[in-house]
C-alpha cells in the first residue's frame, strides 16, 4: 500500500468526514420524508418563521460542530454534532404538533357548537358562518375571515369550505365541513343534530388524543434521556480518557467512526419512529375548491 503524503492526509479526512455527515442527512431525510403542505394565505408567515427557526438552529449546529471538531479533531465527530442539532427538535416526537393539533380540534369543537346554535336561531349557513367569528378560537379565526371575504367576493360557499378545510389541514375538520358542504349543496334537514353530533364526536376524540399524548410522553422522555446519555458518555470518554479513543485519530478510525454514529443514528430514528405523532388521512384531501 502506498503511503499517502502528510499534507494530503488531513484534507481527506475533512473529506470524509463532510461526506459522512452529508450520507447521514440523506438517511434521515430517506427515513423520514418531506411532507408537502397544501397552499394557505399565511403560508408566506410561516415560510418566514421557518426559515427564522432554521437560521437559527443552523448557527448553532455550526458552532456546536466547530467546538467539537476543536476538542477532538474528528471531522465525523462534528459532522453528528452538527446533524445532532438540526435534528434535536424532531427527537421530542412531534409533541408540538400533536399539542397544536389538539387545541385546534378543541377549538373546532366549539366553533361546532356554536355553529349549531346560531343555526337553531333559524338562520342559514351563509349568515350562520359570519356570526360564529366571534365566538371561535383565536386559531381558527383568521381562517374564518378568510372564508366570509371569500363569500363576499362572490365565491360559492362549497368552493369557500374546501379553501377553509385545506387551510386547516386537518382530519377532523374534514367531517364537520363534509356536513357542511353536503347541507349547502342539497339545502337538506337535520344540520344541527349533524353539528351537534359531530361536536360531542371532536370531544370524544379530544379526550382519546390526551389520554394516548399522556402515555406517549414517557416514551418521548425515554428516547432524550437514552440519547442524552449516550452524548454525555462519548464525552466523557473524550475529555477524561483520551488514550481509550485515540485508535480515531486516524483516517481508519474516522471510517470505523462513521459506522458508529450510523448505527447511533439509526437507533435514535427508530425511537423518534415510535413516539411519533402520525396524522390520519384526511377525508377533503387537499387542493382545489371546486366540485368534486
Amino acid at each position: 500500500m502506498i503511503p499517502l503524503p502528510p499534507g494530503l492526509l488531513d484534507p481527506l479526512v475533512l473529506l470524509a468526514g463532510a461526506l459522512a455527515g452529508g450520507g447521514l442527512f440523506l438517511f434521515g431525510l430517506a427515513l423520514y420524508g418531506m411532507r408537502p403542505r397544501p397552499p394557505s394565505p399565511d403560508r408566506k408567515a410561516r415560510r418566514l418563521r421557518l426559515l427564522r427557526v432554521l437560521s437559527t438552529r443552523t448557527a448553532i449546529a455550526t458552532i456546536s460542530g466547530l467546538a467539537v471538531l476543536a476538542v477532538t479533531g474528528w471531522p465525523v465527530m462534528a459532522g453528528g454534532a452538527v446533524l445532532l442539532v438540526l435534528a434535536w427538535h424532531g427527537l421530542s416526537g412531534g409533541a408540538g404538533e400533536e399539542r397544536a393539533a389538539m387545541r385546534r380540534l378543541e377549538g373546532l369543537a366549539a366553533w361546532t357548537e356554536s355553529l349549531r346554535d346560531t343555526i337553531a336561531g333559524a338562520a342559514g349557513l351563509e349568515q350562520a358562518i359570519p356570526s360564529s367569528i366571534r365566538a371561535a378560537a383565536p386559531m381558527l379565526r383568521p381562517h374564518l375571515r378568510a372564508m366570509v371575504d371569500r363569500l363576499h367576493t362572490r365565491m360559492a360557499l362549497p368552493d369557500a369550505l374546501r379553501l377553509f378545510a385545506d387551510e386547516l389541514d386537518d382530519p377532523s375538520a374534514d367531517l364537520v365541513i363534509a356536513a357542511l358542504i353536503l347541507n349547502s349543496r342539497l339545502r337538506g334537514p337535520g344540520l344541527r343534530d349533524v353539528l351537534g353530533a359531530l361536536a360531542v364526536s371532536a370531544r370524544e376524540e379530544l379526550d382519546m388524543r390526551r389520554r394516548v399524548e399522556a402515555e406517549r410522553r414517557a416514551t418521548r422522555r425515554s428516547v432524550q434521556i437514552v440519547v442524552g446519555t449516550a452524548i454525555a458518555f462519548a464525552a466523557a470518554l473524550v475529555v477524561f480518557n483520551p488514550s481509550y479513543v485515540e485508535e480515531y485519530d486516524n483516517a481508519l478510525g474516522q471510517a470505523v467512526l462513521v459506522v458508529v454514529a450510523a448505527l447511533f443514528g439509526a437507533g435514535f430514528a427508530w425511537m423518534r419512529r415510535l413516539a411519533r405523532f402520525d396524522k390520519p388521512a384526511r377525508l377533503l384531501g387537499s387542493g382545489g375548491g371546486g366540485d368534486d
